[in-house]
C-alpha cells in the first residue's frame, strides 16, 4: 500500500489546439480518456479521474461509461470521478451505477461528490439551484444508506419515497466505493465529509497556494470530533497542474499558447504570475517536485494528488509525454520524499480491500 496516491484528472474540454489550429472532435476527446488511463497505469501512476459536465465544450457527461471502458483496458489503476454531481443525479442511480462499476473493475473505483460549477445544470435535471445545500445533504444521506443497508424505507423532500427498496448490485464484497467530497469554498462539504468519515478533496488549482487551508483544518478537526479517528487519519486529497520540460524556459515557451487559450486561465493574469502564486507548475521536473512538496508544508500530510495535464487543446502526444515525465521522473521522487517525512499515525491512502493484493 501507499500513503499517497498520485494520478491525473481531466475536465474533458474540447478545445482547438492554438498552435496547430486543429479542431479536436468529441470522438477523439472521448477516446483520449482511455488512452490516458492506459498510459498512466504504464507510467506507474495510481489514479485517473474524470469530471462530469453536461454543457459544451465538455464531453464527460457519462463518467461511469468512460470509467467502465478504461476498466476493461487496465488492471491496476484506480478509476474515479473528479466530480459526481450529487445535486442533480438521483442517488439511487448513483448507488447502482457505481456498485456495478466496482464489480467490473474488481474494486478499483471511488468517486468524488460535488455540486459542480454550472448553475444551468439544475433546471436541466429538474432541480432548483437555490436548494443546492439541502439537496446535496439529503441526496448523500440516501446514497450512504443505500450502500450500507439492504432494505431501505426512506422519505425526503426532493424525490419520491422508497419502501423496502434494495439497490442492486450490492457493493463489491459489502464495501462501498470510497467517497471524496470535493469543494472550492464550502465548509458544508468539509463538514459533510467529516460527519460521514469520508475523504475531503480541495481543488488546489485556481486560488493562491494555501487558500484552502482553513477548509482542510476544519475537516480534520471535525473528522476527529465525529469519532472516525485522529485528525492525521482523515483522508485529504488535492489537485495540481503541471507542464514539464527538461528546461524551465522551454516549458514556459511551450505552455504559453495553451495557457492563453485555456477555458480556465485565458484572458486572466499573466502565465508567470499564475505560476508564481498558485499551484500551477510550469518548469522542470525538479521544479514540479519542489512545488508539490511545498503543498505538504502548507496542508500537512495528504493522501491523494491528481494532476491536470490535458486541457486547452494540448495534443495527445504532448499529454502522453507529460504523463510519462510525471510517472518516471516526478512521482517516484515525491513518493520517496513524502514517505521520509510522513508523520506517525497518518493513515494509508484509501483502497478497496480487494485491490490490496495488487502491486
Amino acid at each position: 500500500m501507499s500513503a499517497v496516491q498520485f494520478g491525473l484528472f481531466t475536465i474533458g474540454d474540447v478545445t482547438a489546439d492554438p498552435v496547430s489550429g486543429r479542431e479536436r472532435t468529441e470522438y477523439e476527446r472521448v477516446k483520449m480518456f482511455t488512452a490516458m488511463a492506459v498510459k498512466a497505469e504504464e507510467a506507474g501512476l495510481d489514479v485517473i479521474a474524470t469530471g462530469e459536465h453536461h454543457n459544451l465544450p465538455f464531453v464527460p457527461s457519462s463518467p461511469t461509461t468512460l470509467l467502465a471502458h478504461a476498466a476493461a483496458r487496465t488492471e491496476r489503476i484506480i478509476l474515479s470521478t473528479a466530480t459526481t454531481l450529487i445535486t442533480t443525479n438521483d442517488p439511487v442511480k448513483i448507488a447502482e451505477d457505481y456498485a456495478t462499476l466496482q464489480h467490473l473493475a474488481d474494486g478499483r473505483v471511488d468517486l468524488m461528490l460535488g455540486r459542480g460549477n454550472t448553475p444551468a445544470v439544475y433546471p436541466w435535471f429538474g432541480q432548483d439551484q437555490r436548494q443546492a445545500g439541502p439537496l446535496a445533504a439529503e441526496n448523500y444521506e440516501l446514497l450512504h444508506t443505500l450502500w450500507r443497508k439492504e432494505r431501505v424505507t426512506w422519505e425526503g423532500r426532493f424525490r419520491t419515497p422508497l419502501a423496502h427498496f434494495t439497490s442492486t448490485p450490492r457493493p463489491l464484497d459489502g464495501v462501498p466505493p470510497f467517497v471524496w467530497h470535493g469543494s472550492v469554498r464550502s465548509t458544508e462539504a468539509a463538514e459533510q465529509a467529516a460527519f460521514y468519515g469520508d475523504g475531503f478533496f480541495i481543488n488546489n488549482i485556481f486560488a493562491p497556494t494555501g487558500a484552502y487551508k482553513p477548509l482542510v483544518e476544519h475537516y480534520r478537526e471535525r473528522y476527529a470530533h465525529h469519532g472516525h479517528g485522529t485528525a492525521e487519519q482523515a483522508a485529504v486529497g488535492m489537485g495540481g497542474q503541471t507542464f514539464i520540460k527538461p528546461r524551465s524556459q522551454d516549458a514556459f515557451r511551450g505552455f504559453r499558447p495553451y495557457f492563453a487559450n485555456s477555458p480556465i486561465y485565458g484572458r486572466g493574469p499573466a502565465l508567470e504570475d499564475v505560476a508564481e502564486h498558485t499551484p500551477l507548475t510550469v518548469g522542470s521536473p525538479q521544479q514540479a517536485i519542489d512545488k508539490t512538496l511545498g503543498f505538504r508544508e502548507v496542508y500537512g500530510d495528504f493522501h491523494r494528488l491528481l494532476f491536470h495535464v490535458d486541457h486547452a487543446g494540448l495534443p495527445l502526444e504532448e499529454v502522453m509525454e507529460q504523463i510519462e515525465v510525471l510517472g518516471t521522473e516526478v512521482v517516484p521522487v515525491l513518493r520517496k520524499e513524502m514517505e521520509s517525512v510522513r508523520r506517525p499515525g497518518v493513515s494509508e491512502a484509501p483502497r478497496h480491500p480487494r485491490t490490496l493484493a495488487s502491486p
